[in-house]
């Protein structure tokens, strides 16, 4: 068996980028001096300075002063002052659905949205850069009807359903069929466009809901011979399209200060990333996470990690990561595996989840078929990344890795993704194998309002425990998660995310001290694992995620300075400056 590890080693080698270092000389100005910074470069030995030097895609020199860049000027070197502006090391999102976020942005979001006003606005928005014709979709309304966003506890629940009509927006979507639904997909809202397209608006079959005198409203219940005829004429997303929803979720990127994501990755979406590209539209380092199920047919084709995903070349920018694995459900549908049942279902413990090549969603408690899946993978280079949420998953993930390092496996890049309740004896398990913690803190936020009435307050001790977690000597590795489930919307803005580790509170900023303070973590240590630990979990510490000569030169300007303004202010941040490989990619303003 291959050491992936030492695969993804030799891959960097061969490009240059297994020891980078400065590619300054006299002759060779640098393109960008960084000058009047408030710089924070996530290095113990040099942790502050004041000017950054980039030449081409690298770092050339962290300064103490200003005046030592003057000797790295030329004449196009472009000079920035930043006026005393925080600067970190590009932000790295650990755990992106990119497929799924631009829908959100250039297609329906009704997440937040339980009143007529709502949809309006919604769909006044959406025709206003579609083209007639284009099909509107998704939506999920009612996402936080029964909580209000931001709300702390289900004693914030409300009793009022609203249900939408077709006639609400027939007259803003006249030229635009839409098709939405409900967060549960229980309920469907077709505008008579889209009736029209199915020959449905006269002539109504079984599972449409019909007004006091016959008429369709619109709404339609889920698996009805209705929907089947609906989705049967709905015109397929285009290719432009769903590229320019690519487009959106980068330009959101670009203007979180995100410079890498960790995207789940799907063959379609693969092969848009390569297009964008290849077209110079790709703003974002991209490291890709396929289902654990494709781990043999992919090291058959000769793909390994850092290789990519069209050229098998090694790649920096665009490239093959670890393989994304499943052993559970999630807590908003109480399908997270938990060894005592929920409590408000006392009945339910939760699932397991299995691979195929068709669907790695499927239910099933296989963990020999994990195993096995697991193993073909590190064959091929590629180490495991899995999905365990509750106490149960996260207890037999651990169990798993175990196993493999008794077998003398190196657990270096292994992740046990979301890890969302642990028992207290499973926390110091982490740094005794070496396997990082991959969290997504912004759940803390939205997730508190349902949390304990689902497991308990003794449970939930155990809930997005991260000072625990440090306390054992875990790596924290952070990701948003964005955009999200159909029941909750993940903000993956780094400002909600370091707000939820350091506060762990709404963005009401409730309870008042954080809900269960005791877990909350430093300003530091939210960096840490939005950056250099990101890094190293990709097996890429050595050439990015500081800053430091060297490094490639990705950047992020912010506002203000995380570790000295009031906590309370980090829902306030905003990004000046998001640099990528050397370029700014997003100037705030412009």
């Amino acid at each position: 068996m291959q050491e992936p590890r030492m695969i993804l080693i030799a891959v960097l080698a061969s490009i240059g980028l297994a020891s980078c270092g400065p590619s300054y000389s006299s002759d060779n100005p640098a393109d960008l001096i960084l000058l009047n910074g408030d710089v924070y470069t996530m290095e113990d030995d040099h942790p502050t300075a004041s000017a950054v030097v980039v030449t081409g895609n690298t770092i050339t020199a962290v300064l103490d002063t200003d005046e030592e860049a003057d000797a790295y000027r030329g004449p196009d070197t472009e000079v920035v002052d930043l006026e005393g502006k925080f600067v970190v090391p590009g932000f790295i999102d650990g755990h992106v659905h990119f497929n799924s976020a631009g829908g959100l942005i250039n297609d329906a979001n009704l997440m937040n949205v339980a009143d007529n006003p709502g949809l309006i606005e919604e769909m006044a928005r959406l025709v206003t850069f579609l083209e007639p014709g284009e099909w509107i979709t998704g939506g999920l309304w009612g996402a936080y009807e029964e909580w209000s966003l931001g709300a702390e506890s289900a004693e914030e629940k409300s009793d009022s359903r609203w249900e939408p009509d077709r006639w609400v927006i027939d007259d803003i979507t006249a030229d635009y069929p839409c098709v939405l639904n409900s967060f549960d997909s229980e309920l469907y809202l077709a505008n008579t466009a889209a009736l029209q397209a199915a020959g449905l608006e006269d002539a109504p079959v079984e599972g449409m809901k019909l007004d006091d005198q016959g008429v369709p409203t619109g709404l339609i219940y889920r698996g009805s011979p209705a929907l089947s005829r609906i989705r049967s004429v709905q015109k397929p997303k285009s290719h432009e399209r769903l590229l320019n929803e690519n487009r959106a979720a980068l330009k959101a990127l670009r203007e979180a200060g995100i410079v890498e994501i960790h995207d789940i990755a799907r063959p379609d979406q693969t092969a848009r990333f390569a297009e964008l590209q290849e077209n110079g539209e790709l703003t974002a380092r991209v490291w890709l996470r396929p289902d654990l199920s494709r781990g043999a047919d992919l090291g058959a084709q000769g793909f390994t990690m850092g290789l990519h995903p069209q050229t098998k070349e090694p790649d920096p920018f665009l490239r093959y990561g670890a393989l994304k694995g499943y052993i559970d459900g999630i807590m908003g549908t109480h399908g997270a595996l938990f060894f005592e049942p929920y409590d408000d279902q006392p009945d339910n413990y939760g699932h397991y989840r299995r691979h195929t090549s068709n669907d790695s969603r499927m239910m099933i408690g296989d963990m020999e078929k994990m195993y096995t899946l697991i193993k073909a993978g590190l064959e091929a280079g590629f180490v495991p990344n899995v999905h365990a949420i509750g106490t149960k998953g996260v207890a037999l993930m651990l169990d798993m890795y175990e196993r493999l390092a008794n077998e003398g496996v190196e657990l270096t890049g292994f992740r046990v993704i979301h890890n969302q309740v642990v028992r207290p004896e499973d926390f110091p398990r982490f740094q005794e194998l070496g396997v990082i913690a991959e969290v997504n803190p912004y759940h803390i936020s939205d997730d508190m309002r349902w949390m304990e009435e689902r497991i308990g307050y003794e449970r939930s001790k155990g809930a997005y425990a991260f000072a625990s977690m440090l306390e054992h000597g875990t790596m924290l590795s952070f990701g948003s998660d964005w955009p999200g489930t159909s029941a909750a919307e993940y903000h993956m803005h780094p400002k909600y995310l370091i707000h939820a580790a350091v506060n762990r509170t709404t963005l009401n900023h409730t309870p008042e001290g954080g809900w269960f303070p005791e877990q909350k973590i430093s300003v530091h240590e939210a960096l840490k694992g939005y950056t250099i630990n990101n890094a190293f979990a990709a097996f890429e510490d050595d050439i990015r995620g500081s800053l430091k000569a060297g490094k490639l030169a990705d950047i992020t300007v912010c506002d203000r300075n995380l570790l000295e303004i009031d906590p309370a202010e980090i829902l306030d941040m905003e990004i000046e400056y998001t640099i990528v490989d050397g370029k700014i990619v997003y100037r705030r303003g412009e």
